[in-house]
Order: C-alpha cells, then sequence, then structure tokens
C-alpha cells in the first residue's frame, strides 16, 4: 500500500529501509486498538483527583497533557477512518474489540470536565459534552446493534470481559459532565437534571446487566493468566464513575424540585455504588498477584493498562466527592492516601507508552543520513 507523503517523511532512507519504515507505520495505524482514549480518560480523571486533593501544578500539567493525547489520537483516528475504513467497521461488531469505541465518548466527556473543573471553561465543556452525546448516541446503537444481528459469535468464555463496562462508563462520563455544566444551563436546569438523571439510572442498570455476565464467566470458566487482563478493573471503575455520577445529582439537587423528590434513592443508589467499587479493589489486587506473581505473567506494555489506571484515579475523586456531598469525613484519608497510587499507576504506563513509542519509532532508525545508514 502506497502510503500518502511517504517519500517525503523518509527521504533521508534507503528506499529498502524507507518501505519497510512506511509499511510499520502503515501497520501500526491499521491495527491501532479502539480502546486507545483510554489514555485520554485516565490522564484526565488522575488530573481531577490531584486537583481536588491540592496538587494544583500536577493537575494543570496532566491537563494540558491531555488535550494533546487528545488531539493526537483523534488525528490517529481520522487517517483510520480515510484509509481503513474496512479495519474500523471490522472492529465496530468484533465482541473484544468493539466496546473499545467507547472510551471515546469517556475521553471526550473527561476532558470536557477538566476544562470545566481545572480551567473554568464552559463554553468548551459545552462542545465537548455535544461531542460525547453524539458520540454515545452513534456507538451504542451501531455496536450492540452490529453485536446482537452478527451471525457468527464467539462463546460467551472467549466473547466477554471487563473491557464491556467501558460502555457503562461512557453512559455514566455524559452525566458527570453534565451535571458539572449545570450552572450554564441556568435556564434550562430541569430539562438538564432529568437528562444527566436518565443516564445515570441507564448506566447502572447497563452495570447491572454486564456484570452478571462477567461475574459468571470468571467463576464458572476456566480462568487463565492471559484472561486477566487490565480491562477487569473497569469491573470497579464502571461504579465508580457511578457513584461521582450519583454524587453530581446530589449536589445539583438543592434547586431542582426533580431532583428533591428522588433524592433519598440518589443517596442510597450512589452509596451503593460506591460500596461495590470498594469490594472489587482488595479482589482485584489479588488477582493481579496472582497473576504476575504466582503464574509469572510477564509484565510489558500494553495499551490496556490504561483501563487500570482509569478506576484508580476515579475512585480517589468519587470518594472526595461522596464524602463531600454525605457529609462523612471519616472517607477523606481514602482520597489523600489513593491519589498517591493513581499518580505512581499513571507515571508507570505513561513511561511504557513512551518507551514503547521510541523503541518503535527511534530517530537513529528513521533519521540517520544515507551515509550512516546499515
Amino acid at each position: 500500500m502506497e502510503w500518502p507523503g511517504a517519500s517525503t517523511c523518509a527521504s533521508s532512507l534507503p528506499t529498502s529501509r524507507r518501505a519497510s519504515n512506511m509499511d510499520e507505520y502503515v501497520t501500526e495505524l491499521k491495527n491501532l486498538h479502539p480502546a486507545y482514549f483510554a489514555a485520554v480518560m485516565a490522564t484526565g480523571i488522575v488530573s481531577i483527583a490531584a486537583n481536588l486533593v491540592g496538587f494544583n501544578l500536577i493537575a494543570v500539567a496532566l491537563f494540558y497533557l491531555n488535550v494533546a493525547l487528545f488531539l493526537s489520537l483523534w488525528l490517529l483516528v481520522g487517517a483510520r477512518l480515510i484509509w481503513f475504513r474496512k479495519e474500523v467497521l471490522a472492529d465496530l461488531t468484533d465482541h473484544n474489540r468493539g466496546v473499545g469505541f467507547f472510551t471515546t465518548v469517556a475521553g471526550t466527556c473527561v476532558l470536557g470536565s477538566q476544562f470545566v473543573l481545572i480551567s473554568h471553561d464552559y463554553l468548551i465543556g459545552r462542545i465537548l459534552w455535544a461531542l460525547g452525546i453524539a458520540l454515545w448516541v452513534t456507538l451504542t446503537y451501531a455496536i450492540f446493534t452490529g453485536l446482537t444481528i452478527k451471525e457468527e459469535k464467539p462463546p460467551l468464555a472467549e466473547g466477554i470481559n471487563g473491557g464491556w463496562l467501558v460502555s457503562v462508563v461512557a453512559t455514566q462520563a455524559v452525566a458527570v459532565l453534565g451535571g458539572a455544566l449545570a450552572p450554564a444551563f441556568a435556564d434550562h436546569l430541569e430539562v438538564l437534571n432529568f437528562f444527566t438523571l436518565c443516564m445515570w439510572l441507564a448506566g447502572g442498570m447497563l452495570y447491572i446487566w454486564l456484570i452478571a455476565l462477567i461475574f459468571y464467566r470468571y467463576t464458572f470458566f476456566k480462568f487463565l493468566p492471559s484472561d486477566c487482563a487490565p480491562p477487569y478493573w473497569i469491573n470497579m471503575g464502571a461504579v465508580s464513575i457511578s457513584t461521582l455520577a450519583g454524587t453530581t445529582l446530589i449536589a445539583n439537587a438543592h434547586g431542582s424540585a426533580l431532583l428533591q423528590q428522588v433524592l433519598p434513592f440518589l443517596k442510597g443508589f450512589t452509596l451503593l455504588f460506591w460500596a461495590t467499587g470498594t469490594w472489587w479493589i482488595p479482589m482485584l489486587f489479588i488477582l493481579g498477584i496472582w497473576r504476575h506473581v504466582y503464574k509469572r505473567y510477564p509484565l510489558a506494555y500494553d495499551p490496556l493498562y490504561w483501563g487500570l489506571v482509569f478506576p484508580l484515579g476515579m475512585y480517589t475523586t468519587c470518594t472526595y466527592q461522596l464524602a463531600m456531598v454525605m457529609n462523612l469525613p471519616l472517607l477523606l484519608g481514602i482520597p489523600y492516601c489513593f491519589v498517591y497510587v493513581a499518580l505512581v499507576a499513571w507515571a508507570v504506563v505513561f513511561s511504557g507508552l513512551v518507551g514503547n513509542l521510541l523503541s518503535r519509532f527511534t530517530w537513529a532508525q528513521r533519521f540517520l543520513p544515507l551515509s550512516k545508514a546499515p
């Protein structure tokens, strides 16, 4: 395949090497994982968590980095849509890769929340929220319809994993950003509250459906170390963002007759979501130890590891917000400790990303003068 601009990008290399390098670029783009926007999700929520506990410099630095990540990934997604439409459509109906597209919704809305909470830019927040809603509607019905009518389907043990819960995360991310934008919708506040409440409820119901299948899959089917992939942390991340969406609704209830009517229900289910997420944490750490220590499964960078960082940042954020809106100061010690876990996890995975990029596309390989090329 001829890659547009290939001759310009590597004109200093020998012909055979130039072709090899371009083939590698093409392959990387062709196989780009749909879940790569989890890097935006993770960076965004760790930034918000850092902002809440007073690490303002870190929060702002991660905010600007996240803007760069967001734009870069959309450029790659746009290029893949132009040159590899067939592969994109195949991914949409793939039981393992298709749900990864929901990270674009969650990443868009988490970045929108950063704009609102860190830079106080409600205009860009509203634009990203509108984009997030459009993506959510399109992907929800495209992916689930495609998976439903697909004639050849994998068995449950091969077709479902924790990554499916990114659909819940995407739904709740729309609710969270909508709640954060409440001051910008003063004239239509009840419409906004009704919409975010419905999204929160739909996301909660979707979690109940999916977690039952996931729990059944790994307790009644053979479970290998390779099966215990990082997306299983979304088991906790999905209820953590459901908790955060619930706390946003509770915080907005003081000015809403609608939310006041269901306030006890909101508080009860928000606490239920938080307790469920807390229950998952020891279980997931134990499974990680079993995978990497007992079974000695090798550690290597994988874009799916962002699905581990995101829940850690989200649990930090949701616990802080829960303590605030429910007047539970006894919980405040958790986010002030857990934020360090989230920051370390983010730093490790980001270092893996940088190392992976440098090992694949080094300046030495790409741009050595012809006279120095082997």
